[in-house]
């Protein structure tokens, strides 16, 4: 028997049987236009920098606090609900770790629509569970009835949705919550971008959970943290589950800084909105197909096949996200840079096509 083989029957027969999830590539160094993992275009406000640098000092040889309470008083305070009611995540991949943990056991059923954020399928297979995927109708509606299934412990919905960009109603979504027999995650990483959002929907429908990530809306990708707010008696249960300390110093001081700079964050985001609404425009005339977004990125498709558009783009260091999924023809998702980087990616594909 080859070595490899002798290492693979070492994990778990799920685990060997699985993909990993595949991040968006990271190029290092040299000049590029990167838009295929929705960074924000704009550093971080300055309030985080400045209480970075005070933070810096010799009290990171003590561990961080591991209920980031500074932390969730901010976040409950900006969103209207107890602190009680946030728990604090490396991320919000974090955060969906957490959950499935806590509400997906082995052979059991979660659900999630599709085409959508490609890590829920992932998760459910690390816990050895069974994915339930329901596909979006054509206008990116749900298929209420077909997701319901007997034994149904987790339901994963992505608002905005990714690749689309396009939402739920926060109406919708509650008249959903009440049809579930399980809990129901509202994955907002999105929501600093939409009109709507469901952030407090988990004060009326305990079954709701909704899960926030600093990396989009804020700019700070670089550091990991992301929150979830649900019913107390659910944050509770997953105090069990989360690491001990699953957040750094830096992170929770850096997330507070950001949340209590709402005017930075409002002044970015209307920028990112506006240089979205000029690069789907110039997406259609160029023949794509684009719904509209309510994201910090669009979905492209039914213009130049998309498989020959991301190898050529990216022969010229602009670098975009190629999506596949089953059943559907491959995509373009384009992150919102800035009005510069979107002028260099429309140039060269307007000089493709």
């Amino acid at each position: 028997m080859e070595r490899s083989a002798e290492v693979n029957q070492l994990v778990l027969p799920h685990i060997a049987r699985m993909e990993g999830y595949v991040p968006g590539e990271q190029p290092q160094g040299g000049t590029f236009i990167k838009l295929n993992t929705n960074e924000n275009p704009y550093p971080p406000s300055p309030r985080v920098k400045r209480a970075l640098i005070e933070a810096i000092d010799d009290r990171l040889r003590f561990y961080p606090d591991p209920a980031a309470r500074a932390f969730r008083e901010t976040a409950a305070a900006l969103h209207g609900v107890e602190p009680d009611m946030i728990l604090a995540g490396n991320g919000s991949d974090d955060a969906l770790t957490i959950l499935t943990r806590a509400f997906v056991g082995e052979g059991e059923l979660a659900a999630y629509p599709s085409p959508s954020y490609l890590l829920y399928s992932t998760l459910i297979s690390l816990q050895n569970g069974r994915a339930h995927v329901v596909p979006f109708t054509p206008d990116w509606r749900l298929n209420t009835d077909e997701i319901i299934r007997p034994g149904l412990k987790l339901v994963y919905l992505a608002n905005p949705n990714s690749p689309s960009g396009t939402t739920i109603p926060p109406d919708e979504v509650a008249e959903l919550a009440e049809r579930l027999p399980c809990p129901l995650i509202v994955d907002e990483a999105y929501g600093d971008f939409a009109a709507r959002t469901c952030i407090t929907l988990p004060k009326t429908h305990p079954n709701v959970i909704v899960t926030r990530t600093f990396s989009k809306g804020y700019g700070l990708a670089g550091i990991r943290l992301g929150y979830l707010v649900a019913d107390p008696r659910i944050v509770a249960e997953l105090n069990k589950v989360k690491d001990s300390y699953n957040c750094d110093a830096l992170s929770l001081v850096a997330g507070k800084a950001a949340l209590e700079d709402q005017a930075y964050l409002n002044e970015t985001r209307s920028k990112i909105l506006a240089t979205r609404a000029r690069l789907t425009s110039a997406l259609r005339e160029l023949g794509y197909q684009v719904p509209d977004s309510h994201a910090n990125f669009v979905w492209a498709t039914g213009g130049m096949p998309a498989v020959e558009t991301f190898q050529q783009l990216k022969q010229q260091n602009i670098f975009v996200r190629l999506m596949r999924y089953p059943d559907h023809a491959p995509g373009l998702r384009i992150s919102v840079g800035d009005d510069a980087e979107i002028d260099g990616f429309l140039e060269a594909l307007r000089k493709l096509s």
